[in-house]
């Protein structure tokens, strides 16, 4: 008989911020340590450290004493590196629903082991108001998460420029080129987004005119009818694309010279999602190949109009926690440090597959 998939716990941080959430889910954040350790070695996540550090440090970023301070808790290296990994490729979506509401799908694929199973929500509250963060333990900023009532965003990575004819030099300039910069990491920027923007509107314009210490591409949908576009993004241009629209880990636009896709079969992970976005679909069910591939580690729905979450975590083998559901009446599941017999807002929906 095959051992039923666990649950994604759900913290309630509030303003606690992320060293809270390590605090509550220091399993997870060793979990990810270690996962960095047995992908890069432990001597590259210590060269890494240090190096991210120091740009860190010189570029002022606001997100460093929280970054220091989880390092120091966790007592190891590797925060300050994999806070600025950027080595993962992702399928997004945004478009209305069959109600006329505004839903961002999306998927993150990273080829390490144990996140889709160590995968959590913070359940947080800034000067804007509540959102709950899709995250691991130790990242300081924000890949996926939605503000009930205000918008949902998410970040895939952008295609890789070409300056020379070997991928590994194209990597190489273009780590040089953000080791010249000082503007904010977008996994940086989206954090500040949720806890400061009101609304999708000024989240959409700060997302096209925030300077970016490399290029991006974010998908970001309001809650209200007609809400939602892809944000192509360099360091200092943005391109914009409004929904129903689709995007990879390429250029979606010509405004951009053409790069090397990342991940698995970018192409036809976009057409894919096109696809199901102009179609319609219902939960999870248009997470399939290539959408979902051997390096997916997470699969969600976002519903900021209503408030809903739909989330689920994926290792290379397939799912790896049961379906997480969150729905605007609870606004978030149990906290999984309350006591047991506490009334949640989640369940655990049979997985499609």
């Amino acid at each position: 008989m095959s051992r039923a998939l666990p649950e994604i716990p759900v913290f309630d941080v509030g303003a606690g911020g992320p060293l809270a959430l390590v605090r509550r889910a220091r399993p997870q954040a060793e979990a990810l340590l270690a996962a960095g350790n047995r992908h890069f070695t432990p001597a590259l996540v210590r060269l890494a450290d240090w190096r991210g550090r120091r740009w860190l440090a010189r570029a002022a970023n606001p997100y460093l004493p929280e970054m220091d301070a989880i390092a120091r808790a966790l007592g190891r290296a590797g925060v300050h590196a994999l806070n600025l990994s950027h080595e993962w490729a992702c399928t997004s979506g945004v478009a209305a629903d069959r109600d006329g509401g505004m839903v961002l799908r999306r998927t993150l694929d990273w080829p390490f082991d144990g996140l889709g199973r160590n995968l959590v929500v913070a359940r947080r509250h800034g000067p804007a108001g509540p959102w709950l963060d899709i995250t691991w333990p130790g990242f300081v900023g924000v890949f996926t998460a939605v503000a009930p009532g205000r918008f949902a965003a998410a970040i895939n990575q952008a295609p890789l420029r070409r300056h020379t004819r070997l991928m590994a030099a194209d990597w190489l300039v273009d780590r040089v080129t953000v080791g010249r910069s000082t503007a904010l990491p977008p996994a940086h920027l989206l954090r500040d987004l949720f806890e400061t923007c009101r609304d999708y509107s000024e989240a959409r314009d700060r997302l096209i005119r925030t300077p970016l210490c490399l290029p991006a591409l974010f998908s970001l949908c309001g809650s209200r009818p007609g809400e939602g576009c892809v944000i192509e993004r360099t360091e200092d241009r943005a391109a914009s694309v409004g929904a129903p629209a689709a995007i990879a880990n390429d250029w979606i636009t010509p405004v951009f010279e053409p790069g090397r896709a990342r991940g698995f079969d970018s192409p036809t992970r976009q057409c894919l999602m096109a696809a199901w976005q102009a179609g319609g679909c219902d939960g999870l069910e248009w997470v399939q190949p290539p959408i979902v591939n051997p390096y997916t580690r997470l699969a969600a729905v976002l519903d900021p109009g209503r408030g809903c979450l739909v989330l689920q975590g994926w290792e290379a083998s397939g799912p790896a926690t049961q379906i997480l559901q969150i729905s605007a009446s609870s606004t978030a599941g149990r906290d999984a440090g309350a006591p047991s017999g506490v009334a949640d807002g989640h369940k655990a929906a049979k997985s499609p597959h």
